[in-house]
């Protein structure tokens, strides 16, 4: 397949599962998200751009029939993966603009596209313990954007400069652009790239930001974190995350969360596992043992004659579901010891044992 192989950006097969893919991306943005003290830009922006295409089933479908210049490519009958029957049926639905825009990037043929453009979605990454992951915990994660100047508000302009409309879009807050296409010369509208889509600018520039409303920062968010969390599961904190342009909505914070595995007890769904060893007498005759759960110890009934595997369930004793479907269980293999060095007494009284057992 000529240009961009996307599934292997991913590192996926071509049969992946949506599941597979949104794993290998959330791997992928982890390892080189530029924040992180190892990440790499250029691998995080062709991961994201692999998962953009790949996570979209239309988009993964023309893109498996004509590579990665699917938003340009034109076949028989067909343009971008389209046919003209799918022109029609989208135009019911105003769908030519909507078409157009999906394939140029912007409005045609005066559609009215632009305005400021919306800040960025940036991610974080944070660990909690297993025992905060049963229980559920309140975090503080630090975040480094563009955030809204502080000289002038985000408005870019020096305090008391005079409020003008921009010259260049005549206020509008876009311009008209020609582009190339398979289809012949098309215009896009795009934001105005003097007053980013303002359609305003100031007579004097804010000298902190130079004009711009906007400059890197620290910022610290605290989040909650809910019991039962998956790893490696995302948390929206919508509004946190990069500024956009004077007048426009700034982007969204995901954090995502990561737990450090427990020395004896492991997590699949809801339910918690462990092993619990015991004596061999304890097996034969029964007993009550300590189980270590993820709440403190509990006390659990062996039945005479319990065989080394069996498994028991502590009720109650799992996760609770982050979306409240009901609480899991604890279910404790029995592991039977067996000795491997016996005292002379303890020989002949096994040896009796197996007498007896031989006479039945």
């Amino acid at each position: 397949m000529a240009g961009k192989d996307y599934y292997a950006m991913l590192g996926v097969s071509r049969d992946a599962s949506p599941d597979e893919i949104k794993k290998a991306f959330r791997k992928l943005a982890h390892k080189y998200h530029p924040d992180k003290g190892e990440g790499d830009e250029v691998k995080f922006k062709e991961a994201n751009e692999a998962y953009q295409v790949l996570s979209d089933p239309e988009k993964r479908k023309r893109y498996d029939q004509f590579g990665s210049a699917f938003d340009q490519a034109g076949g028989a009958g067909g343009f971008g993966g389209f046919d003209f029957g799918d022109f029609q049926s989208a135009a019911g639905a105003g769908g030519f603009e909507d078409i157009f825009s999906d394939l140029f990037g912007g409005g045609f043929a005066g559609a009215r596209r632009g305005g400021p453009r919306a800040g960025s979605d940036i991610q974080v990454d944070v660990e909690i313990s297993f025992e905060e992951m049963v229980s559920g915990a309140r975090k503080t994660v630090k975040t480094r954007k563009e955030m809204p100047c502080s000289e002038c508000g985000g408005t870019g302009g020096k305090k008391g400069a005079k409020e003008e409309k921009c010259s260049e879009c005549g206020g509008s807050g876009q311009i008209r652009q020609a582009v190339r296409s398979v289809l012949g010369v098309l215009e896009q509208v795009v934001p105005c790239p003097k007053c980013g889509g303002r359609g305003k600018t100031y007579s004097e520039a804010c000298p902190s930001c130079h004009g711009s409303g906007k400059r890197v920062g620290e910022e610290e968010v605290t989040i909650d974190i809910p019991a039962g969390i998956d790893d490696g599961q995302a948390i929206s904190v919508p509004g946190k995350g990069a500024a956009g342009e004077p007048g426009a909505a700034p982007g969204d914070l995901f954090v995502v969360v990561h737990i450090r595995p427990h020395g004896s007890i492991a997590r699949r769904g809801q339910n918690l596992f462990s092993e619990k060893s015991i004596s061999f007498p304890q097996a034969v005759l029964g007993d009550t043992v300590s189980v270590e759960t993820a709440y403190g110890d509990v006390k659990m009934k062996i039945p005479a004659g319990t065989q080394s595997g069996e498994v028991f369930r502590v009720r109650g004793k799992g996760l609770s579901s982050p979306r409240g479907f009901g609480q899991g269980d604890h279910m404790v293999t029995v592991k039977v010891e067996v000795p491997k060095k016996l005292s002379g007494a303890e020989k002949k009284l096994m040896k009796e044992l197996f007498d007896d057992w031989r006479k039945e």
